[in-house]
């Protein structure tokens, strides 16, 4: 009567076993550190493992679902539709119309920065003579330079 072996080879299934759910949950745990695209092929084929054996254990398929839902990138806007997307000479227009306000602008801060300068002249000028500045500086205008 040969020997009963069947404990022997129960034994190698429950290491062989063991060895693939960790070769699966260190693929898991090195595909979330390195932020890789984590999805059950992806699992699959980075363990050496085939997608339903996956599927079948429920710890780590729970596990592939909460870090795919958290890797999962948000979804775009919706886009526009063609009846509400601006035309290229809409854009035009708005575009012209930033650029001219944008020299007006420009204009404007040359003529503030001017009289700026100028009231800042008058000041000082008004400071060194010892005359007394008024809103309008017209004392220190009238008197001239000391």
């Amino acid at each position: 009567m040969p020997a009963d072996n069947a404990h022997l080879i129960v034994a190698v299934a429950r290491r062989r076993a063991a060895a693939t759910r960790r070769r699966a949950a260190s693929a898991l745990r090195r595909m979330d550190a390195t932020g890789t695209v984590i999805t059950f092929e992806a699992v699959a084929r980075e363990a050496g493992v085939s997608r339903s054996w996956l599927y079948n254990q429920p710890d780590l398929r729970a596990e592939i679902e909460r870090l795919r839902a958290r890797h999962r990138p948000v979804p775009a806007a919706r886009p526009v539709p063609d009846r509400q997307r601006a035309s290229e000479a809409s854009l035009l227009r708005r575009l012209e119309a930033a650029t001219e306000r944008n020299r007006q602008l420009e204009a404007e801060n040359r003529e503030l920065r001017q009289a700026l300068a100028l009231a800042l002249g008058e000041r000082r000028t008004a400071d060194i003579c010892g005359i007394r500045a008024t809103a309008t500086s017209s004392a220190a205008r009238a008197i001239g330079p000391c």
